[in-house]
């Protein structure tokens, strides 16, 4: 079962790259107090990621701090190596927190899992977007495979009104 709008963020960790190396960030640090985009991709450096579903956060990134929006972050069942390249070769700002989820786990306990093992990519995240405000999911879009439209930038900012 799939979380949705009115649930809180269940506990688990990530992994994030920093100028300090590796560290895990917590649910609890990432959303406790703070009104929080979260948006997850499928896989770090695939076509419709970073062509399309990243570059719109990375447009309209001070939009959505304008509308009191304290944290974008992104999430993948992706390696801290891997979303870290991703950040450097696509120039993702260091504004958008960039975490990884490397197995799956936090991806598994919101219910969200995408198999993709047909293009040899095993159990990865769907693409949505949430909107959680300390803690609890007031926003989720979720996309039909291949798509961005519910979980794009442009609908997070109508969300926010």
């Amino acid at each position: 079962m799939s979380i949705k709008t009115g649930d809180p963020i269940p506990e688990a960790s990530f992994k994030r790259m920093t100028s300090d190396g590796i560290v895990d960030i917590s649910t609890r640090e990432l959303f406790e107090g703070k009104k929080v985009v979260l948006f997850a991709v499928p896989g770090a450096l695939t076509p419709t990621c970073s062509e399309v579903h990243m570059p719109g956060f990375v447009e309209h990134l001070e939009s959505l701090k304008a509308k009191s929006v304290d944290t974008v972050a992104c999430v993948a069942v992706n390696d801290v190596f891997v979303i870290n390249e991703w950040r450097k070769l696509r120039s993702i700002p260091e504004d958008i927190v960039m975490l990884s989820d490397g197995n799956g786990e936090f991806t598994a306990r919101i219910g969200l899992e995408l198999d993709a093992s047909r293009f040899g990519m095993g159990t990865r995240s769907r693409r949505y977007a949430a909107v959680v405000d300390d803690g609890v999911v007031t926003y989720l879009g979720v996309e039909p495979a291949g798509q961005v439209g519910v979980s794009g930038a442009e609908a997070v900012l109508k969300e926010l009104g």
